[in-house]
């Protein structure tokens, strides 16, 4: 069984798969927000840039933000559980959110705004491999606002028999598929939608500014989990410093 060298989660990958490949992103989105693919008038990329100089950068997030008939709509994949997840979604979605309104304006003509992350851990205790978040009066269960929502779709909650008539099992099964033999189970469902996503991905596999990129993002991420690692370190040999002192004391 051969494991193959990029996924659909390798970041670089997903990023310039679905940049390059629009209609795709599009029939992604109807399947993880549920709505039908011919609702969706326009879809705009915001952050379509992939330098050298953006994937060599410190702490580079790798996510697609869009427009999405009025909406504001994030999506991202994460690999790593590194324990502040939900704050960091939080986060990310106030930064949108808040940064959509121009000076002046009023605070009504700020936009519903979507934060989608595939994650590739365990994240909630539910068997549900999706999750959905809204601002709820927690008695009542009424909804203070429509124009936040917070999607998680956790991987390896997803059920091990693919529907081949089920577009979001079909779509999260690629991003889960971590061999080849997964990618050709998928493939021989001859889905036509699937069979172009796994054409593009093996073009963009193959494709030498993809390696570059990739290369460097994953040189990136080493020194990304070095410095992490050096902070915690510090971190930890200070606190040693206060309880050796305290204990003098």
């Amino acid at each position: 069984m051969a494991k193959l060298k990029y996924t659909f989660k390798t970041d670089t990958l997903f990023k310039m798969l679905f940049v390059r490949h629009r209609e795709l992103l599009k029939r992604l989105v109807a399947a993880l927000l549920d709505i039908r693919f011919e609702s969706i008038g326009n879809l705009e990329i915001t952050n379509s840039e992939m330098s050298p100089e953006i994937i060599g950068g410190k702490f580079c997030r790798l996510d697609i933000s869009m427009e999405v008939d009025g909406q504001l709509v994030n999506l991202e994949i994460q690999v790593r559980n590194e324990g502040d997840y939900p704050e960091r979604v939080l986060f990310h979605w106030s930064r949108l959110y808040s940064s959509a309104l121009p000076a002046g304006e009023d605070y009504l003509k700020l936009p519903r705004t979507v934060v989608i992350s595939i994650i590739d851990f365990n994240l909630f205790d539910g068997t549900e491999f999706h999750s959905e978040f809204r601002p709820l009066e927690v008695t009542r269960g009424e909804l203070l606002s429509d124009k936040m929502s917070l999607h998680f779709f956790e991987l390896r909650k997803l059920p091990t028999e693919i529907d081949p008539e089920n577009m979001l099992h079909l779509w999260l099964s690629l991003f889960r598929a971590e061999t080849e033999e997964a990618i050709t189970k998928i493939k021989a469902m001859e889905v036509p939608v699937m069979e172009q996503a796994i054409s593009a991905y093996d073009r963009i596999a193959k494709d030498p500014e993809f390696q570059e990129l990739a290369r460097q993002r994953e040189i990136s991420l080493h020194n990304e989990a070095s410095a992490l690692r050096h902070a915690r370190d510090q971190e930890r040999k200070i606190w040693q410093g206060v309880v050796a002192k305290k204990g003098t004391e």
